[in-house]
């Protein structure tokens, strides 16, 4: 066993696994402050379609299409989280759900929705582009 700091690498596996209080508070802060985000877009989708100026009817579909991929982006991240907190409780916090290994702190801290190790989630994107090429 190596110790690392005060910590054993046992433990600090361990620790990665469960779902701190904390982090799991953060993730569903996250969450509703995305579903607020969301439920925003959509009311503004909503106040877009309602009114209907004829004269400015290129740059409203211009701006319905900008709210559009919006709501779709919050969603995916919305669903995202729901993933995250669902995953956490399964197989643990911060394991990559793809190779099992421990997604690195910095990737958690900077997404902390995510649910791949920085190598899947490349691979992941890598493959995704091979599709959208074939």
């Amino acid at each position: 066993m190596f110790i690392i700091g005060f910590m054993s690498l046992e433990s600090e596996q361990f620790m990665s696994q469960n779902i701190s209080q904390e982090q799991l508070d953060m993730l569903k802060k996250q969450r509703e402050q995305t579903a607020k985000e969301l439920e925003k877009l959509r009311k503004e989708l909503s106040a877009e379609f309602e009114k209907d100026d004829v004269e400015d009817a290129a740059s409203d579909l211009i701006e319905r299409d900008k709210t559009q991929a919006l709501i779709y982006s919050v969603q995916r991240k919305l669903d995202n989280i729901d993933h995250a907190i669902k995953n956490a409780q399964v197989i643990g916090y911060g394991i990559c759900e793809k190779c099992g290994n421990p997604i690195a702190p910095e990737r958690l801290e900077i997404f902390p929705e995510t649910t791949l190790c920085i190598s899947c989630r490349r691979e992941q994107e890598r493959q995704d582009r091979m599709r959208s090429l074939s």
